[in-house]
């Protein structure tokens, strides 16, 4: 087995005592360099890594909020209830605002025109784009569906059948905002556990994935008419 430290390809150079280079960006450790990377998935990184404590805590807050008066209400109750919230914050920031100019006699104008002068139209380009990059998950979702369900492989749609198996279990215990709602206490918690202790869960996940290689290529020695897929 390699040294631990010697499998996280993303340890900055302090965890190995090595300087950084002239003229790069470190890179914490357990983070991400989002060069070459899109925006969005920079942003997402960002986002449930805590690099800004006070953006992501609004969005962790707000969508937990929402699941879990989701869990209580009804899906129009809830829907019916945040648009009263904004309209009320709205509607009474623009009278507020109205007042103190008649008090003043300024001429400021509407509260919200920068925002109203926003150009939000979505061009005929730019939707196509969204449309391709859409079919292009599409294709490959299909494709993989039929892959399973027409076995293709046997070990890949045994597993898809454990998987569907445990789920029923899960499924008997949890509903499905319960598990929105631990689905994103992971996603917010997970990645900073991860890059604080990254050296540590690599190496055991290195253990377990040799492991359940090891125990696919025994199976797949044992079924008969399996493909054996080619060595990583």
């Amino acid at each position: 087995m390699a040294d631990p430290a010697t499998q996280s390809p993303y340890i900055s150079s302090s965890a190995g005592g090595g300087p950084s280079e002239p003229g790069t960006t470190p890179i914490p450790a357990g983070g991400r360099d989002c060069k070459g990377t899109s925006s969005q998935s920079c942003a997402v990184h960002d986002l449930i890594f805590w690099r800004d404590v006070k953006k992501t805590g609004f969005v962790f807050g707000t969508s937990l909020i929402v699941l879990l008066s989701l869990a209580a209400f009804s899906v129009i109750s809830v829907v019916s209830y945040l648009i009263l919230a904004l309209l009320s914050v709205t509607i009474s920031f623009r009278v507020y605002k109205s007042v103190i100019q008649a008090v003043q006699k300024s001429e400021e104008g509407h509260p919200f025109k920068a925002y109203l002068d926003l150009d939000i139209t979505l061009s005929s380009e730019a939707f196509h784009n969204y449309v391709n990059d859409a079919m292009v998950h599409v294709n490959r979702a299909l494709k993989l569906i039929i892959r399973l369900f027409l076995v293709e492989d046997l070990v890949d749609s045994l597993k898809l059948a454990v998987v569907m198996w445990l789920m029923t279990y899960v499924g008997a215990v949890f509903n499905g905002i319960t598990l929105l709602i631990l689905g994103e206490l992971l996603i917010f918690g997970i990645p900073v556990v991860y890059e604080k202790y990254k050296t540590q869960i690599d190496h055991y996940v290195g253990i377990i994935r040799d492991q359940t290689k090891s125990i696919i290529a025994k199976i797949q020695a044992k079924l008969p008419g399996v493909v054996k897929k080619k060595p990583e």
